[in-house]
């Protein structure tokens, strides 16, 4: 019996060794596929130049960033509607390292545009620009923040409070069970969990939003964007927690103009309170009546665009 009980834990111990084989030549394979099939990607990039959009004519001085991180196209009627009168880039952040895609952005300011430029951030958008402007300060004119995340730890428990008020009980339960997927899987199918995902967040991100489509032309180069979020944020939630985004303050020299909405689930006094200790030129506008996306909101749209062009002309040489 004693002998029987012996041989089947060494059987056990021998199946969960050749799991662990399996996972590892996985991993390694799949490891190895993903670097090349980055290194292809940006092999294209550098040749096409595809990942940036141009509206308007020279110079351009404006750049508008999406956020996600994967969010491609989000942010480009704000980059066509500014676009209007004058240059705007609307780069396309495809790089699935946090490092990635502050390289990223800087090579397609430094090769397309005039610099210094103004930097429009939506979201995590404004957090990457945030970042940038920090390590290349000379490169940045003006920083505004639209819709950004909390910059400390303690504000963070409050978006999910905020927007759990605005889902129902079934929605609530979806919501956890996708993050808890895309925080801890690497599931192929990693893009169809964050389309949906993207569908709550909006639902409960909102005031009163009105349909404007997102414009994907010319795209088709990005890869799976479930991917470019399980590649960024982990590193991006990491300088929050450890209080390092924080401390990126102390090389902005630029003036930062944070615009957010007073429904907004990401809580104002998250940018309001530590950027306002941390910087020497910062200001805080409030839009009523608006959620995180203030060009999609009917009541906030016309101040938001206002705000924005007098940013604009305050932010001319």
């Amino acid at each position: 019996m004693r002998e029987s009980t012996l041989n089947s834990n060494l059987y056990q111990c021998r199946d969960i060794l050749d799991n662990v084989r399996f996972l590892l030549y996985r991993f390694n394979w799949r490891q190895r596929y993903n670097e090349y099939k980055h290194a292809k990607v940006l092999k294209r990039k550098k040749a096409n130049l595809e990942n940036f959009r141009k509206y308007g004519s020279d110079p351009f001085c404006v750049a508008v960033i999406h956020g996600g991180p994967g969010a491609a196209g989000e942010v480009a009627p704000i980059a066509r509607k500014l676009g209007e009168t004058r240059g705007v880039l609307e780069p396309i952040q495809t790089a699935r390292t946090l490092d990635g895609q502050v390289e990223e952005l800087r090579l397609v300011v430094e090769q397309n545009a005039t610099k210094p430029v103004i930097f429009i951030g939506h979201s995590w958008g404004a957090w990457l620009s945030y970042i940038v402007t920090a390590r290349y300060p000379e490169m940045v004119r003006k920083l505004v923040l639209v819709g950004s995340g909390p910059f400390e730890e303690k504000y963070v428990k409050l978006i999910t409070e905020n927007r759990l008020r605005r889902l129902s009980q079934a929605e609530k339960e979806e919501y956890f069970y996708i993050v808890d997927i895309l925080n801890t899987s690497e599931t192929p199918a990693s893009s169809v969990f964050l389309s949906r995902l993207g569908d709550l967040v909006h639902k409960a991100d909102a005031y009163d939003p009105i349909e404007i489509p997102e414009d994907t032309t010319g795209l088709d180069f990005v890869d799976n964007p479930g991917e470019i979020y399980q590649g960024v944020w982990p590193e991006a939630a990491r300088l929050r927690r450890t209080g390092e985004l924080l401390r990126l303050s102390v090389n902005i020299t630029c003036p930062v103009v944070a615009i957010h909405g007073d429904c907004d689930p990401h809580p104002a006094q998250g940018i309001q309170e530590p950027l306002a200790a941390n910087l020497k030129d910062f200001r805080m506008i409030i839009l009523e009546k608006c959620g995180h996306d203030p060009w999609r909101e009917r009541y906030a749209m016309d101040a938001f665009y206002a705000i924005l062009e007098h940013e604009l002309s305050r932010g001319r040489p």
